[in-house]
């Protein structure tokens, strides 16, 4: 790594104290900066190198803090972290105890929002500037909308309205044809014809009553300072369109921009990734892309909908294959819902592909739209559970509580791999339900994967393990951990353990003979406790007035922090050791 001439610049108010000749020189060290500390492998690359220039000459020019600055999505925000005293905290970034990998309010007074899902920030600083205590100030309100985000149907609201108020709100579009995947839709079309000047494009902003100014280059720093001293003079709601390139300075990185948005481990120099561990087993999202393109292959029914998640969801293949059937819709979750919704109404089965996180931002349409309409749609639940070094903006822990209330849908969480597959193959064989599938991130427990199916009951559960006294129930792929932890255990010969699968319908035949045999029952999920599997379990044996002890064991009413998955796991005593020990003291408890 090159000398540092600016190891001193920790806060805006010493950037400031720069000469604006000197910026292009700390804009190349601080990249240089980013690269390094993600090279070791975690984080946000691409978005974050791509704003390098654009972050300074925000701080630069504005009167940060008080000038609010919102990134939206959050992971562009890593130069703004650096810059806002958090230099030496970046080398534990997304650790344990570490700082977050995006912007987050207890973190910093720079942080002026939190934003780890799109489109919220236009939203935010709109609700800011118009708050009445604040209606007087002179403070300027920066919402900087990247990666897509500007096509979330939240941002689209926001606009609506900022159009009809006077609020100093300014809008910078940063403007780099990517989410994770490439951008979609009319609207990338738009900025397209915006870019090449196309004298025939009428101003999509500007007939929403937003001043528009741009593009400018958003990596030309003087542009950028012109541009914004400009906007400091300006006042009511207004639009800059910056154009920028995701991972800016690192030419792998904006070569290959969806492999280097979040690479892991990379040669800071030359980009080249490190060598990953061998992994012989599949990921989750590869035995359910390669099935779900099987199954399509043979059921003309099936389409596949991902709001901008395609290679991550392991949609790829599928979307070159059917083109017509596996569409990416963008940062649009609720159209996602609906759009399903629709082609259910209209004879095909189409599985609705989104993180646990991001189905969470669709609540009213799987209730209005699918359940109480009674469709067939599958929502395939990806990132089910912890998740990792994201932290508590991704963890997939309230799926099974939020969805279990709704009528008619019914939720299956298969214990590995070959489950996934069969209660795929099972799904499109015909519903008369909406079905919801959940499933991890992550590694499986497979090598390859066979197409042969076999048919699951629907609302069946299994016993996996005879035992005498305690009835151990999983949901999930936690069902392998307790496997492990029956190991550990001398008196493990105690415990049956069974495979509840289906949340929703219970297996109420299996649950009537755990509950008339065994002394206790503990049940474990990998979600949060209030509303889960375990809830179903108290409601059911309260509505049959069973009266042996049910322990559930989970998430308890608290936000996960970020962090290692396997640490994650440990602390909330999900883990191998931790399992057992608890099986060990209710086992003592009702022996005593």
């Amino acid at each position: 790594m090159s000398k540092n001439h600016f190891a001193q610049i920790e806060s805006p108010e010493a950037l400031r104290k720069i000469p604006t000749a000197s910026l292009p020189l700390f804009a190349s060290e601080l990249r240089q900066e980013i690269i390094h500390a993600l090279a070791k492998g975690e984080g946000h690359l691409g978005s974050s190198l791509g704003t390098v220039e654009l972050t300074i000459a925000l701080h630069y020019c504005f009167d940060t803090p008080r000038d609010v600055l919102i990134w939206d999505v959050g992971h562009q925000a890593y130069g703004h972290k650096m810059i806002t005293g958090r230099r030496t905290a970046f080398q534990q970034l997304r650790q344990r105890n570490g700082i977050s990998g995006f912007p987050k309010r207890e973190e910093s007074p720079y942080d002026t929002f939190g934003t780890g899902h799109a489109g919220t920030a236009i939203s935010a600083a709109l609700g800011m500037a118009l708050s009445p205590q604040k209606k007087h100030s002179k403070r300027q309100h920066i919402a900087v909308v990247g990666d897509a985000s500007i096509a979330n149907g939240m941002a689209f609201e926001a606009l609506n309205h900022l159009g009809t108020t006077d609020a100093n709100v300014l809008v910078v579009l940063n403007d780099n044809s990517m989410g994770i995947d490439p951008s979609v839709g009319a609207l990338k079309n738009y900025f397209h014809s915006v870019k090449t000047k196309s004298p025939t494009t009428p101003n999509f902003f500007q007939s929403l009553n937003l001043p528009y100014s741009g593009p400018v280059d958003g990596h030309d720093i003087n542009a950028l300072l012109k541009a914004f001293e400009s906007q400091k003079t300006q006042k009511g709601p207004r639009i800059l369109h910056v154009v920028t390139t995701k991972g800016k300075g690192l030419p792998t990185a904006e070569e290959q921009q969806i492999t280097y948005h979040a690479p892991g481990k990379f040669d800071p120099l030359t980009g080249k990734l490190s060598p990953s561990k061998t992994h012989k087993k599949l990921k989750y999202q590869e035995v359910f892309g390669q099935t779900l393109l099987e199954l399509a292959k043979k059921n003309d029914a099936i389409a596949a909908i991902t709001p901008a998640m395609p290679t991550g969801s392991g949609l790829i293949k599928m979307m070159k294959a059917f083109p017509k059937r596996c569409l990416d819709v963008g940062i649009a979750e609720q159209h996602a819902v609906t759009l399903a919704a629709g082609m259910a109404n209209s004879g095909m089965l189409p599985f609705c592909v989104i993180y646990s996180t991001f189905l969470q931002r669709a609540y009213d349409q799987i209730i209005h739209d699918v359940a109480l309409q009674n469709l067939a749609v599958v929502f395939c639940i990806d990132r089910a559970g912890i998740v990792g070094h994201d932290g508590p903006t991704h963890h997939g822990l309230f799926d099974i509580a939020f969805l279990r209330c709704i009528p008619n849908l019914h939720i299956v969480s298969p214990r590995n791999a070959e489950e996934l597959k069969n209660i795929m193959y099972t799904a499109q064989l015909g519903l008369k339900n909406p079905l919801a599938i959940r499933y991890p991130r992550g590694y499986s427990d497979t090598e390859t994967i066979s197409f042969e199916y076999k048919k699951i009951p629907l609302g069946s559960g299994e016993q996996l393990k005879e035992g005498t006294d305690i009835a151990v129930i999983s949901i999930g792929t936690l069902c392998q951990t307790i496997i492990n932890s029956f190991t550990q255990m001398k008196n493990a010969s105690a415990f049956a353990h069974f495979d509840l699968r289906f949340v929703k319908p219970l297996d109420e035949k299996l649950l009537h003979r755990i509950f008339k045999t065994y002394k206790a029952v503990i049940v474990f999920e990998e979600g949060v406790k209030q509303g889960g599997a375990g809830s179903a379990l108290l409601e059911f044996a309260s509505l049959h007035e069973y009266k042996i002890p049910v322990k559930v064991e989970g998430v308890s009413d608290h936000f996960v922090p970020h962090g290692r998955s396997a640490d994650l796991l440990a602390e909330i005593g999900l883990d191998e050791a931790s399992i057992s020990k608890k099986l060990e003291l209710l086992l003592n408890k009702i022996s005593g």
